[in-house]
C-alpha cells in the first residue's frame, strides 16, 4: 500500500534562475489577480473557464507567452481550489489579491514541466537550479512546488508516492497532557517531551538585532538596505528557534508512534495562552505543532488516536476517578486525592486520566458513567 508524502529539499540558485523564477512569479501573480478581479466583477471564475482565458491572453500577450504554460495553469487551478474552499468552508475569506511586495513567491508545476537530471531541477524555458539532497527520492516525482520564504531561502516540495512503512506492534497506550513548563507530560516518564526553551537561548541575539532594526527604521520613507539586512538577521534567528523545536517535536512523536498502540491525547487549544503571562514561553514550545505532528504521524501508522476533551482532567484522581471540589491553581502542581489518599504529580495524574477515558471508550471524563470506573 502506498501514500502520497512530500518530500522538502533546499535549493541554490544562481542570479540569472533567481531572477527567472522571480519573473515567472510575476506573470502567475498577475493572472491570479485577474481571476480575483473576475471574482468580484461578478463572474465565476471556474478552472474551465479561467484555462479558456489563459489561452486568449497567451495569443494576445507576448510576455504572457515567455513564461510556462504548465506554472500558469497550475497557478489559475490553485486559485479554482481556493475559491471552492471558500464556499465549502464558510470562515475562510475568498481568494485576494496577491501583491507584489508582501505576497512570496510559489510556483507548481506537474511531470510535464519539470524534470531532475544530474543532481538539478530543470525547469521550463531552460531554468536549471542546483537543489540540495539531504536525502534520496524513494520514487519518481510527480509534482513540484518551488517557493521562497521570508528569509530570501529557496526550496522544492516534491510530491512522490512511496510505501507505507510497517510499524511494529506496540506495548499498550500512552495519554498525553501538553503543559508549559514540560511540552507534553506522558503517563511513562521516559516519553516525555521536555521544555528546551530554544528561543530563549537566542533571546540576547535577537534583541539585539531588533534593537538594531529600531534605529535604522525610517518614518514615512523607504526603508535603506541596512534596515533589511537587520530584519532579515532577527528573522533568521528567530526561524531557527523554530527549526529546532519543531525537530525534537518530531522526534518525540515519532517514538511515542512507534511503541503505543493507543494514543490518547488531550485536545488543547493554546490559544488562549497568548493573552497570558505564559504566551512567549508557549509559543517557544509550539505545543499545537507537536499535537499536530503527533495526530499525522500516528494515523499513518494506522495507531488508534483518541482526542480526549481537557474538561476536569486535572481535578480527577486517576485511581478513583473521584472528582476535587476545587479546581487547582496554575501554582499548585501536585495532586492529592481526598477520597483515596492518591498523590502524583499534576500533569502526571492528567495524563493517567486522559489515557483511562480513552481507554473506556469516551472522549471526555463527564462522559465516563459510574459502571465505567
Amino acid at each position: 500500500m502506498d501514500e502520497v508524502v512530500r518530500y522538502m529539499y533546499r535549493l541554490r540558485p544562481g542570479r540569472t534562475a533567481e531572477a527567472a523564477l522571480l519573473a515567472e512569479w510575476g506573470r502567475c501573480r498577475w493572472l491570479w489577480n485577474e481571476a480575483v478581479h473576475q471574482q468580484k466583477s461578478g463572474q465565476m471564475p471556474t478552472f474551465a473557464r479561467l484555462g479558456k482565458l489563459l489561452t486568449q491572453a497567451r495569443a494576445k500577450l507576448p510576455w504572457l507567452r515567455e513564461g510556462s504554460q504548465v506554472a500558469q495553469q497550475q497557478t489559475l487551478r490553485d486559485y479554482a481550489q481556493a475559491l471552492d474552499r471558500s464556499f465549502k468552508v464558510k470562515v475562510h475569506g475568498r481568494p485576494k489579491v496577491k501583491s507584489r511586495k508582501t505576497s512570496l513567491p510559489s510556483l507548481e508545476y506537474t511531470t510535464r514541466g519539470f524534470s531532475v537530471r544530474d543532481g538539478r531541477l530543470v525547469l521550463p524555458k531552460g531554468v536549471t537550479v542546483p537543489v540540495v539532497w539531504s536525502r534520496e527520492l524513494p520514487s519518481p516525482p510527480t509534482s513540484v512546488r518551488v517557493y521562497r520564504d521570508s528569509l530570501g531561502h529557496w526550496y522544492a516540495s516534491f510530491v512522490i508516492r512511496r510505501e507505507i512503512t510497517a510499524y511494529p506492534e506496540g506495548e499498550g497506550g500512552i495519554g498525553i497532557d501538553w503543559g508549559v513548563s514540560t511540552t507534553a507530560t506522558t503517563t511513562d516518564p521516559v516519553f516525555d517531551l521536555p521544555y528546551l526553551g530554544y528561543r530563549k537561548r537566542c533571546a540576547a541575539e535577537l534583541a539585539k538585532a531588533q534593537r538594531k532594526m529600531a534605529r535604522r527604521h525610517r518614518n514615512g520613507r523607504p526603508q535603506s538596505r541596512g534596515y533589511s539586512e537587520a530584519k532579515r538577521q532577527a528573522a533568521r534567528l528567530a526561524k531557527k528557534a523554530a527549526r529546532q523545536t519543531v525537530h525534537d517535536s518530531r522526534g518525540w512523536a515519532k517514538r511515542v508512534v512507534a511503541t503505543h498502540d493507543l494514543i490518547a491525547v488531550e485536545d488543547f487549544k493554546p490559544r488562549f495562552l497568548a493573552k497570558s503571562t505564559m504566551a512567549r514561553k508557549a509559543a517557544d514550545a509550539a505545543m499545537g505543532a507537536a499535537k499536530r505532528e503527533l495526530v499525522d504521524r500516528a494515523v499513518r501508522a494506522g495507531r488508534k488516536v483518541v482526542m480526549v476533551r481537557p474538561a476536569y482532567t486535572t481535578m480527577t484522581c486517576s485511581s478513583c476517578f473521584a472528582r476535587a471540589k476545587k479546581r487547582l491553581e496554575l501554582h499548585e502542581r501536585n495532586f492529592r486525592c481526598e477520597d483515596c489518599g492518591f498523590a502524583d504529580s499534576r500533569d502526571r495524574n492528567a495524563a493517567r486520566v486522559i489515557l483511562a477515558v480513552a481507554e473506556r471508550g469516551h472522549v471526555g471524563v463527564e462522559d465516563v458513567r459510574q459502571s465505567d470506573r
